[in-house]
């Protein structure tokens, strides 16, 4: 599997939360010859199912392991109008507003998409007061290049609006672009899923790409609801090293991921990961999450009568732009560890669950 041909075609797809059909229609194609069985839930979730390939002792089904990845994206919905063929915008998810103004997007509207710019009064025409200031979203509007009686018939209040930014390969193996929070992990659980192909396993794996994690984690509130693992691991990215940012806080790029431990994590769960990573020879990094990872390992962990998490993070700069980057190796050996652990789980580690 080519993880940059993957990330390629996975970021240049729109999928806002609510608005995932796109996304996960492309993931389906990816995912389809590598499980099972496969199905999208009512919230959009899809759920791939790669049953056990070798048997424990006795006649018990086989354990639940379900590693997540959300597929949607942060972005725009439009919310109103302005004279002059303008579009006022709010904001889907958490988005840096200093990144806004002068970005190029695309308003998926019912009848065909629309290219557009984000643009504000030019800074001449400022107060001194605004001038060293972020622009707020309000003074913000999206120029579509029509008039106010053509934008009125071709675009419509709610239609979502996503950065039009295509992947940018740069060197040593980096790459930039829009939705690699959380397309990278997707691609991460797609390549777990291929290398499983030849590795054996007692265990059936759920792959779930879901949906609105960057609005509240509610399709992995819902899907491990249903699938109801005994084990559950979130895949997500976290925050590289960059000028600026505090270094004990922060991973560097290229050199493995980041494994979480907190009372989000299940300590049986953070020592097995790390015990495979150094068998192994996998390079990872220890990573304090004292109150809440901020990932779907957090509606994972109290879905019905509890779930054991993991949090596995991919090192990223410059989250919540549209240039997150990050490095393809640290997917290559996230979904190599996840492979291996996977592989690796056997009677005795289902009863020490509750045993620590």
């Amino acid at each position: 599997m080519d993880i940059t041909t993957l990330l390629r075609r996975l970021t240049d797809v729109p999928g806002i939360p609510g608005h995932e059909a796109p996304v996960r229609a492309a993931i389906e194609d990816e995912m389809r010859p590598l499980v099972d069985e496969m199905r999208a839930d009512a919230l959009g979730n899809l759920v791939g199912l790669k049953r056990a390939t070798r048997r424990l002792s006795g006649d018990s089904p086989a354990p639940r392991i379900m590693l997540a990845g959300h597929m949607d994206q942060i972005g725009l919905m439009v919310s109103g109008f302005a004279d002059g063929g303008f579009l006022r915008v709010v904001q889907v998810g958490g988005i840096d507003g200093r990144t806004l103004a002068g970005q190029e997007v695309t308003i998926h509207a019912a009848e065909g998409a629309l290219p557009g710019v984000i643009a504000t009064r030019p800074p001449h025409r400022l107060p001194q007061d605004q001038k060293d200031k972020v622009i707020d979203l309000a003074d913000l509007f999206v120029d579509v290049g029509l008039a106010d009686a053509e934008v009125g018939a071709r675009v419509s209040v709610g239609d979502p609006i996503t950065f039009r930014r295509p992947m940018v390969e740069l060197q040593n193996g980096r790459m930039a672009g829009k939705a690699m929070d959380n397309r990278a992990s997707v691609a991460c659980l797609l390549a777990t899923l291929e290398i499983l192909q030849s590795y054996p396993h007692a265990w059936d794996v759920y792959a779930v790409a879901t949906v609105q994690e960057e609005v509240g984690l509610r399709g992995a509130m819902t899907s491990t609801f249903h699938i109801m693992p005994h084990i559950g691991i979130a895949i997500d990215v976290g925050f590289g090293q960059q000028p600026g940012t505090p270094e004990e806080q922060t991973f560097p790029l290229g050199q493995g991921p980041s494994i979480g431990f907190g009372p989000n994590i299940h300590p049986r769960i953070h020592d097995r990961l790390m015990a495979t990573a150094r068998q192994y020879e996998i390079p990872v990094h220890f990573e304090p999450m004292p109150s809440s990872s901020g990932t779907d390992a957090m509606a994972m962990q109290v879905a019905q009568s509890g779930v054991a998490t993991g949090v596995i993070s991919l090192p990223t700069r410059y989250m919540h732009t549209p240039v997150e980057t990050l490095a393809t190796r640290d997917i290559e050996r996230t979904a190599r560890l996840l492979a291996l652990f996977i592989g690796e789980l056997d009677d005795a580690f289902l009863p020490s669950l509750t045993e620590w």
